[in-house]
């Protein structure tokens, strides 16, 4: 039973990177390359729960959450005190911008069930997760959530399996890499969709007061079921003939399967959009709380006044956008820009926090697998980010992307140059 609680405490994680975003990034992949880049999910999946336990082992190990021992690791930069304010910001904005897609996702997926005006709904979940924000502890809000992804889990699944994909496609799909041509772009967002750095802040946010044992146990069942669920969403896109859309999958599900697959598909896009409607602005609240809090985090409580305005403003910003059905193109542009700086800087300080012996001590500290483990990861988080950030660039002043080949390149190349700084700063850290 006690596993079982943690499974569910843990699958917030899963619920807040499985939002209409990755449904949409997920089914498109399925719809236009079958299943060749079910591995880039299978890559995302094990760097998400690298990152993930890292972030959970600094605060049972320390004591400190990853806001506070950034915090700590900023005083050798320049100008790090002003760091973890502006990381607080950009994550704020990122989750407020998205706010509004997951709401919107959410009011797509209920729409395909029901006759209700598109107002009406989103006001109905907006309202539903201020409620729960409100009124619930943290803890009673990620076991929530995690029931919810739990049965939105089995929707899914049942859902792909019934579609019978062929099986020697599945294990090529899964672990030979195939990069086809024009594919390099939605690769990395599908890693970018469930890598997401305010994640990393929540997770560590409520890791106080957890047993480590357990708390891995957790986390490896919470985040290999998000995959396995985003998997899923592939072969799902997988059966749609011609360009991917909600309506278009429902379509083909009905071809498929029946008159009752498109309710199961609903469902599962209004779960993934309703989960991520909460966990947005609680994540935002979880951030601020960890970058900005004193020593002891009393000023920053549950029900203090500070913490319930981040999560407000992030759900009524959010719920602006979407009774307008206005998407938040140009601030989604900005936040992809920060992300693009925030997701490596995240995971490189997170990098050198796990390495400080003074820190994490002998029993703490990452072993040499794990140092491995995680500068692929981080390797892979700075070509995504100087990718999405060069994007974001163009595409903000009007000029196409970069071909692919050359983004890449450009985004290789610099995560080689950080290498060396990062290494001698982590060989000092370990002495």
């Amino acid at each position: 039973m006690r596993r079982f609680l943690q499974v569910l405490y843990w699958s917030v994680i899963a619920a807040a990177f499985i939002g209409p975003g990755t449904v949409t990034t997920a089914a498109a992949s399925g719809a236009k390359y079958g299943l060749s880049l079910l591995w880039a999910l299978l890559f995302s999946t094990l760097a998400c729960l690298i990152l993930q336990e890292a972030a959970a082992r600094v605060t049972v190990v320390s004591g400190l959450n990853l806001g506070q021992a950034i915090r700590r690791q900023c005083r050798g930069f320049p100008l790090g005190r002003y760091l973890p304010a502006l990381v607080a910001l950009t994550i704020f904005l990122g989750c407020s911008a998205y706010e509004a897609g997951n709401l919107l996702g959410g009011v797509a997926g209920a729409a395909l069930g029901t006759d209700l005006r598109g107002e009406t709904l989103t006001l109905l979940v907006s309202l539903t997760a201020g409620l729960l924000l409100w009124f619930g502890s943290v803890r009673m809000v990620v076991n929530i959530m995690g029931a919810v992804v739990g049965l939105m889990g089995m929707i899914f699944l049942a859902t792909a399996i019934l579609i019978h994909p062929p099986p020697q496609e599945l294990i090529k799909g899964l672990f030979i890499p195939q990069i086809p041509p024009g594919a390099g772009l939605l690769i990395l967002g599908l890693v970018g969709t469930t890598v997401v750095p305010y994640n990393l802040f929540l997770g560590s946010g409520i890791a106080s007061g957890q047993n480590l044992s357990e708390l891995r146990f957790g986390l490896v069942v919470a985040i290999g079921l998000g995959g396995v669920i985003s998997m899923a969403v592939v072969v799902v896109g997988y059966s749609i003939i011609g360009e991917f859309s909600f309506q278009a999958t429902a379509d083909a599900l009905t071809s498929r399967l029946g008159g009752w697959a498109p309710g199961f598909f609903a469902f599962g896009l209004f779960a993934a959009g309703f989960t991520s409607a909460i966990t947005a602005p609680l994540a935002a609240a979880v951030t601020a709380k960890s970058l900005l809090s004193t020593a002891n985090g009393s000023d920053w409580g549950e029900k203090s006044w500070r913490f319930r305005i981040v999560w407000l403003s992030v759900l009524l910003i959010g719920t602006t956008f979407g009774l307008l059905q206005i998407k938040p193109i140009p601030a989604i542009i900005l936040v992809q820009a920060l992300n693009g700086i925030l997701l490596p800087c995240a995971a490189l300080f997170l990098f050198l926090v796990v390495n400080d012996r003074k820190l994490m001590g002998s029993a703490g500290i990452n072993g040499w697998a794990a140092n491995l483990a995680t500068a692929l990861v981080v390797f892979v988080t700075v070509v995504l980010g100087t990718s999405g950030l060069v994007r974001a660039f163009t595409a903000a002043l009007g000029f196409p992307s970069p071909p692919e080949g050359i983004l890449l390149g450009i985004s290789i190349l610099l995560a080689v140059v950080l290498v060396f700084p990062v290494h001698y700063w982590i060989r000092a850290r370990r002495s």
